[in-house]
């Protein structure tokens, strides 16, 4: 079949994408476009690619920096913290622990902080391992120029990376506590589940009731998770697996109302990422092949 190394590759393909726009609505438009002008050069030439791979890679990093220019200004007027679109995904991902951190909420949130070019380069060379000159390639820079953005954009992550907590064990029994509390408005429950430099963002898109701003620290974290159970007190919560990590689901009057993610440090929470846009939650329901 003239299509099968883009069936192949298209997890790939759809992760590489995904991780440099942080919405998979548009990471499959991209995908999409990728099939396309891969459909276009014609049965001899693909033929002719000796690396279809690299080849496809490449096309789907400059549609998805394409991309990104849209999205930039669309997310100049976004209504409070924009916050990645969550994934349900399987345990492969979570056993993997170099994807699960690239693909968790909290690392996707700071990707938000490169340019573009560096996003694309960052994520080309740390996560998905693509030779300098290959990057190049797709970005349209010299090599020269991608090693120094490269340096650049590891410094700037490696800054404000969080020490991501890889045990899953430990992460179910963490987020087990503080769902606990949360549900029953434990605020004592919930300060001993929770780091003293919390941070809680939450993202609602302006079309559902959400801080605007982080909540930062124990004591205001805490104070405002305690209304929970009196605001809904009928509230379902479970626990998944949403971007390779143990998340939560809590369902509202039989209908999905928020995913939350955490990042678990010292066996502690130390953020914690509330997803309310209806918008993107539309994929929780049906488990999204990531790959390297």
């Amino acid at each position: 079949m003239n299509d099968e190394p883009f069936i192949v590759h298209r997890s790939l393909l759809f992760t590489v994408a995904y991780e440099m726009l942080g919405s998979a609505a548009d990471a499959e438009d991209v995908v999409q476009e990728t099939w396309m002008r891969w459909a276009d050069i014609g049965d001899a030439a693909r033929d002719e690619v000796r690396d279809p791979r690299a080849y496809l890679v490449r096309i789907v990093t400059r549609q998805a920096l394409n991309r990104l220019r849209t999205l930039a200004r669309r997310r100049e007027d976004y209504v409070g913290e924009w916050l990645p679109e969550p994934l349900l995904t399987s345990p492969d991902v979570a056993e993997d622990v170099e994807l699960a951190e690239s693909v968790s909420i909290a690392m996707l949130t700071m990707l938000e902080t490169l340019g573009s070019a560096e996003r694309a380069v960052f994520v080309l060379r740390e996560v998905f391992d693509v030779p300098y000159d290959e990057i190049a390639k797709a970005v349209g820079k010299s090599s020269a120029a991608v090693r120094q953005i490269a340096h650049r954009a590891r410094r700037h992550m490696a800054a404000r990376r969080p020490r991501m907590e890889v045990n899953r064990t430990e992460q179910q029994q963490v987020v087990e506590r503080f769902l606990a509390a949360l549900t029953t408005g434990d605020v004592q429950g919930l300060m001993d589940v929770l780091a003293p430099d919390v941070v809680m963002v939450a993202d609602g898109g302006g079309l559902v009731p959400a801080v605007r701003r982080p909540v930062e620290g124990t004591k205001r974290v805490a104070t405002l998770l305690s209304r929970f159970s009196q605001v809904a007190p009928d509230a379902e919560v479970a626990t998944l697996l949403l971007n390779g990590a143990v998340a939560a689901r809590i369902d509202l009057t039989g209908e999905l109302n928020a995913a939350v993610t955490f990042v678990v440090e010292d066996g502690r929470i130390a953020r914690i990422y509330a997803i309310r846009n209806p918008h993107k939650l539309g994929r929780l329901e049906k488990v999204v092949e990531l790959r390297r």
